[in-house]
């Protein structure tokens, strides 16, 4: 193993990976990472449906517990919306044409921004917490940890667009030896023509991210009108 990583290991020998192995590779991890979000989330699901149930001391909901529906519905039809540009942006990337995918990217990424603008506005002017029963907590703990997960999307998609601006001009497989890593001190690309994998973790991220816009749905339907 020591060997490989020596720094005087011949670059032609261990690189020239075949793109569609990570191309592959990064499918899967899409669909892995949907699986434990949803086994993640599974815990609100969960808790909101027995708490209700128990509803001890009936402070399940007081009256004061009432998140405004308006911007709940907003937060929720941003998230969509920027999912189905990003799904958009897909479609034009296999068409090769990438000015129109980077810019739904670019306005996914602003609408995904926006909507969690929203939800921090919906935080501040609830007039409850988490502490205000076991509605509050859940509906809390639920956005918030969306919110996280949402975020983490974005940097996806942010880093995929950084990407394809940065060598928007360079056709591919041109960049030089080692500059798609960001290593420019290597003698070869990790793969052969590493920029053809802006459309494999293109489509990995259109898949999770209309699975988490869809589990957002699910969160507007369980906390906002059930």
């Amino acid at each position: 193993m020591s060997d490989v990583a020596h720094p005087a290991t011949e670059y032609s020998i261990v690189e020239g990976e075949p793109p569609e192995l990570m191309g592959r590779n990064l499918n899967s991890a899409g669909h892995l990472l949907a699986s434990a979000t949803a086994f993640f989330f599974l815990a609100f699901v969960f808790a909101y449906f027995y708490l209700r149930s128990l509803n001890n001391d009936h402070l399940w909901r007081p009256k004061h517990v009432d998140p405004s529906l308006t911007l709940g519905t907003l937060v929720m039809a941003l998230t969509v919306a920027s999912a189905l540009l990003v799904r958009l942006g897909v479609l034009d990337h296999r068409a090769a044409r990438r000015a129109q995918w980077r810019l739904k990217g670019a306005l996914a990424l602003v609408a995904g921004l926006i909507a969690i603008v929203l939800q921090f506005v919906e935080w501040v002017s609830a007039g409850f917490g988490p502490a205000d029963g076991g509605y509050a907590s859940v509906f809390i703990g639920w956005t918030a940890f969306n919110v996280l997960f949402v975020l983490g999307t974005l940097f996806w998609l942010e880093n995929l667009l950084a990407t394809a601006f940065r060598y928007r001009r360079i056709p591919s497989g041109a960049p030089a030896p080692g500059e798609a890593s960001g290593d420019a001190g290597r003698l070869g690309h990790d793969i052969a023509d590493p920029l053809s994998l802006v459309r494999s973790g293109l489509e990995s991220l259109s898949f999770y991210w209309a699975f988490l816009a869809g589990l957002g749905v699910l969160a507007w339907i369980v906390l906002y009108l059930i």
